[in-house]
């Protein structure tokens, strides 16, 4: 019998979760939309994501596959059927059939964050899912410490101690720093990240941002291999998962 996969885009606002992975007696986004597969379909359906997201972080791209074979409902009906059972903070952006052999995880080629900072005085409350950050920092400086993240390294200074994968080496593609109206977007997309580095990352360029390094800095904190050597973690809620590359 032939698999039937499912491959889903999947939006959510993670600040009520904590995370995307299944945990018992925890809501997480991985869970909840399992829960809604199983009031749609009357089975239990394994939802694997590409990324495994931290708790309050946030998400325009994730990626998924489920196995729906012997399941009787078209394919087309999926994204409105489900959308009908999540709560509002999670949407199902599209549901295709994919080939029996994609597997969310392993055929990712490259991924990309955004992580938004708010500098602005006082906080927006439209816009929970950034860190307000209120202060002046040096967007040129921050950018060109970036701009030194890019290319093949060994990240394990910007790596939680968490963290315990045979290697801590990633190909940083773009790493870009912008600011428009009080708002610094920093976008980093790579073929893989550790566990937390977008956040250590950003902590980091934060550092730049205000002073305590120069640009140059991140030769030496590359070279350390070790995460006291780098910033502090930024928060999870101005993180997101922007687009999945296969």
């Amino acid at each position: 019998m032939a698999i039937r996969l499912l491959k889903l885009v999947i939006h959510y606002d993670g600040t009520a979760y904590h995370g995307w992975q299944r945990q018992p007696g925890m809501p997480t986004i991985q869970g909840t939309i399992e829960a809604a597969f199983e009031k749609l379909t009357g089975r239990t359906i394994e939802v694997i994501g590409s990324s495994r997201t931290d708790a309050g972080v946030h998400a325009l791209g994730q990626v998924a596959h489920a196995d729906l074979t012997d399941c009787p409902i078209p394919t087309e009906n999926f994204q409105n059927a489900l959308n009908n059972l999540l709560p509002g903070d999670i949407v199902i952006a599209d549901v295709k059939d994919a080939p029996e052999n994609f597997d969310a995880i392993s055929d990712t080629v490259k991924k990309t964050y955004y992580y938004i900072i708010q500098t602005a005085p006082i906080r927006c409350v439209l816009t929970r899912n950034q860190w307000h950050r209120p202060g002046q920092l040096d967007v040129d400086k921050m950018a060109a410490a970036a701009k030194m993240l890019e290319g093949t390294h060994d990240f394990k200074s910007f790596a939680s101690a968490a963290d315990q994968r045979e290697s801590s080496v990633r190909t940083i593609n773009h790493c870009i720093v912008k600011q428009a109206c009080g708002t610094i977007v920093i976008s980093v997309t790579a073929n893989g990240f550790l566990y937390n580095m977008v956040r250590n990352i950003v902590g980091t360029l934060i550092e730049v941002g205000r002073g305590r390094w120069q640009p140059e800095d991140i030769d030496a904190i590359l070279a350390a291999k070790d995460r006291s050597a780098a910033g502090p973690i930024a928060p999870a809620s101005g993180l997101c998962l922007m687009r999945i590359d296969y």
